[in-house]
């Protein structure tokens, strides 16, 4: 076998199989993203941890806010639209409370969990101008909580509850399991509690602290 064709067949087997380029950007830029905001964070850095071109990047995704929008905010607000559906499926006199907001609450904390990085671009995301609030994704995700305000609007009232802030139950629920999320090294150091306990506190302050409220 000659050296040129010897060369062609290496060349060959190092191939990567369809779609793993992709994978090993979002995979990187998840990881990065979890330490360092969206700004501080370049696509060069992105693409070496993944161990392709930047111009694979720029392929698959178009841009540094393409990439951050399908690895980081794809996911939450697939999330939310995938619970609206549930709660327009809801029979209210046929549902179970206690199991509808488990659902909720540890679906949302899982997702969090594994996408730490979009946490630290929306405490950030004042500083990002309109242009970048709309490439990133992150005016999706405030037209998917003011739609999660909604809903929490059509709980309260089909359970006869009065509030002249309505949404704000649900709103102040994520804010609740972002903030276990986001301190979660700061209030357990290495040994945090097993995530069902803190799902189950999570939940029984959202059946006792909102939806039980005195009239």
């Amino acid at each position: 076998m000659s050296e040129r064709s010897s060369s062609r067949k290496s060349g060959a087997g190092a191939r990567r199989p369809p779609g793993e380029a992709r994978r090993l950007l979002l995979d990187a830029a998840r990881e990065l993203f979890a330490h360092r905001d969206y700004r501080s964070t370049t696509t060069r850095e992105i693409a070496e941890a993944a161990g392709v071109t930047e111009y694979l990047l720029f392929r698959h995704f178009g841009s540094k806010a393409g990439l951050f929008r399908e690895a980081l905010v794809v996911p939450f607000t697939t999330f939310l639209d995938e619970f609206a559906a549930t709660w327009r499926a809801v029979v209210p006199d046929e549902t179970d409370e206690e199991q509808l907001s488990r659902q909720f609450v540890g679906q949302l904390y899982d997702v969090l969990v594994e996408h730490q990085g979009l946490l630290l671009t929306l405490v950030a995301s004042d500083g990002l101008g309109d242009e970048d609030t709309e490439a990133t994704g992150i005016g999706d995700i405030r037209r998917s909580l003011a739609m999660l305000g909604r809903i929490s609007a059509e709980g309260m009232q089909l359970r006869g509850k009065q509030s002249s802030q309505p949404d704000l139950p649900a709103l102040s629920t994520v804010s609740m399991i972002v903030g276990m999320v986001a301190l979660r090294s700061t209030f357990f150091g290495n040994l945090p509690p097993p995530r069902e306990t803190i799902i189950d506190e999570l939940v029984q302050a959202v059946l006792h602290g909102f939806l039980h409220r005195p009239d």
